[in-house]
């Protein structure tokens, strides 16, 4: 259903990727006009709820949970709880522009106390640079930029395209939250902060070098952007000033778990010089990381350990320390040509994130023409941190645990490259769902069970709509990669199996998109319990309600026009993370799990996934042959 689609997000506690999808029509207009005119997200039908719920639990639980689960859900809808609470949930609706997004963002981001590195933020990697020199680097980051600064033109002047799904326009609200935006950590909920709604909007980015943080004026005094040239000159005097000193990498302190850095923010922010450098990172309208080289690995791994180094900077040693992981929108540019960026992803969904990388791309791949008058430009100003003992010890402590989660993050980025979009296309099979099925199949083939899994669908046709999940996981499903192991089936029957569930899973993106589907109404349901009752609803405490939310497999579909690869981490222990780009005739796949898990390995299931996606073209074609 990639056709028809944009994806997003996740579940609460765990923050996932998401894509723009090439079928979304972008038509240049006003893009906040027609905000007011969009519905409001429905709250769906309980029973209906209630149905789909029992439905997805048959494939992943056993016949007396799911026994005992039907009586608990039975009593929730006859017993007047069930009822009491969804009546709640559309009195909420009622009142508020949406009754589901200021609860999904504070139990899905800001409640969160996970490190957003590695956890919550995606990251993204680009086609590699082959930069031969600095010079390299810095003209390369100097284009960038100036390509961020024509996108962020079409947000202040609000002339950015609004986009359309089957002819209805979506809400456009989640891009004017990713600049100037950045997350602030609290004892026990973080906030957003979005420095470009005022009199003074920030005319600056950040640049990180060599752990050390400088002030870049991007804007003339008459407003005009400065130039490549002049961005150019910039970086190279900021590159200079940074090698002088070796300072502390006071960045790593954002990669913290978030309750051990509220306490290390508080305490760097005491020291007014502190807090105003901090302030300065934090209003920036984006930031710009100049990496140092990593250590050199064969072109089979260097797409992993790129991932890698885009979800966490590759430890203290190398550029962990060069990031601010608060901020919302990090571009990351390598001396040795690895680039990207890592998002925070609390402000918004990966859309406007992929659509930004698409527009960033395509414009850097035009003839320069514009020269800039050589007028001298003041220095950029180097952010000064005081660096008391406690400080100092915070930072200690910080690049400890970033140590562990790197050598905790197993990494595998598949570039598979025997087919993509097309082969699903011809036998008329939606290519995200075709997909989903050889992650079934991977999945069931190296464990013999199906688990819950996780693929996020976009709210957007709903005004401030985020996500909702489609699971993926299906009766269907189970049937068809239980037939792919049974050497009694006969492939037209297995066919027929992998039509089927193709079929049902377009069918739950449909739901999803629509707000039909089931996961953020429970979540609703359950919040409405917490604040309404004294006791939490039997449902919600129930074996089978953990095994639903426990999601093995959480994934998410970024269908970027440009040939790069997004990832996350898992969202579970002992789970898997895998994010895929379907290109025409490739599919780029990140998967990572933990390596603190004995029973996951990233490797393996990569390796079980591309036997999959062969294993299902052999299907297709063999069958196809047969009936010539």
């Amino acid at each position: 259903m990639w056709t028809v689609l944009v994806r997003a997000g996740l579940r609460p506690g765990v923050v996932k990727p998401c894509r723009l999808l090439r079928s979304v029509t972008q038509i240049p207009q006003r893009s906040l006009v027609h905000q007011e005119n969009l519905p409001k997200l429905p709250v769906p039908p309980l029973k209906q709820t209630c149905e789909q719920y029992l439905t997805s639990l048959e494939p992943i639980v056993s016949k007396e949970e799911l026994e005992h689960t039907k009586e608990l859900v039975a009593e929730f809808l006859k017993g007047g709880v069930g009822e009491r609470l969804q009546k709640g949930l559309e009195r909420r609706a009622r009142k508020t522009e949406n009754w589901l997004s200021e609860w999904w963002m504070q139990s899905a981001y800001l409640d969160c106390r996970m490190p957003v590195a590695v956890y919550t933020s995606p990251g993204v990697v680009l086609p590699r640079m082959r930069f031969s020199d600095r010079q390299g680097q810095m003209r390369f980051a100097a284009r960038l930029i100036t390509g961020v600064l024509d996108f962020k033109k079409m947000i202040d002047t609000d002339t950015l395209p609004v986009e359309y799904l089957s002819g209805k326009p979506l809400c456009m609200d989640q891009y004017y939250q990713v600049l100037s935006s950045c997350r602030v950590p609290g004892p026990k909920r973080d906030t957003v902060v979005n420095h470009s709604i005022g009199k003074t909007p920030p005319s600056h980015i950040t640049v990180v070098h060599n752990f050390q943080f400088f002030v870049l004026d991007v804007y003339n005094s008459d407003g005009t952007a400065l130039t490549v040239d002049q961005i150019y000159m910039q970086l190279e005097k900021i590159w200079n000033s940074s090698l002088q000193t070796n300072k502390e990498p006071i960045g790593i302190l954002t990669s913290q778990h978030r309750n051990t850095w509220g306490k290390a923010y508080n305490n760097l922010i005491k020291d007014k010089t502190n807090k105003e450098s901090v302030r300065a990172i934090q209003k920036s309208i984006f930031t710009v990381c100049l990496d140092a080289p990593m250590p050199r690995v064969s072109d089979e791994l260097y797409q992993s350990r790129v991932a890698a180094q885009m979800l966490h900077g590759g430890g203290a040693r190398w550029n962990s320390g060069n990031r601010w992981f608060d901020k919302t929108l990090q571009f990351i540019v390598g001396e040795d040509g690895t680039c990207g960026l890592v998002y925070e992803h609390a402000p918004a969904e990966g859309p406007p994130i992929v659509f930004l990388v698409d527009y960033v791309v395509k414009y850097m791949q035009k003839t320069e023409i514009v020269r800039s008058p050589m007028v001298p430009l003041q220095m950029p100003q180097k952010l000064r941190f005081n660096i008391t003992p406690e400080v100092k010890r915070d930072i200690e402590n910080a690049k400890q645990n970033m140590n562990i989660m790197v050598h905790d993050l197993d990494v595998k980025v598949l570039m598979f490259s025997h087919f993509g979009k097309n082969v699903p296309w011809q036998h008329k099979l939606s290519p995200d769902a075709f997909v989903q099925m050889a992650l079934q199949l991977a999945y069931f083939r190296m464990y013999n069970i199906c688990c819950s899994t996780y693929e996020s669908a976009s709210l957007r046709m709903f005004k401030y709509g985020r996500t909702d999940a489609i699971l993926a996981t299906t009766i269907e499903s189970s049937k068809f990669v239980e037939a792919m192991q049974d050497p009694a089936k006969q492939n037209t029957e297995r066919l027929e199996l992998l039509q089927k569930a193709v079929q049902m899973h377009k069918d739950n993106t449909y739901k999803a998109i629509h707000g039909q589907a089931i996961e953020r109404h429970l979540l609703g349901l359950k919040i409405q319990g917490i604040n309404d009752l004294t006791s939490m609803p039997e449902i919600f405490m129930d074996t089978s309600f953990a095994v639903a939310q426990h999601y093995n497999l959480s994934t998410s579909q970024v269908g970027s026009k440009t040939d790069c690869v997004m990832c996350f981490g898992p969202v579970v222990p002992d789970g898997y993370g895998v994010c895929y780009n379907p290109m025409d005739e490739h599919i780029n796949i990140a998967i990572t799990a933990f390596n603190s898990c004995e029973e996951t390995h990233a490797a393996k299931f990569a390796q079980a996934v591309e036997e999959a996606l062969l294993d299902m073209r052999a299907l297709l074609e063999d069958t196809a042959k047969a009936e010539q």
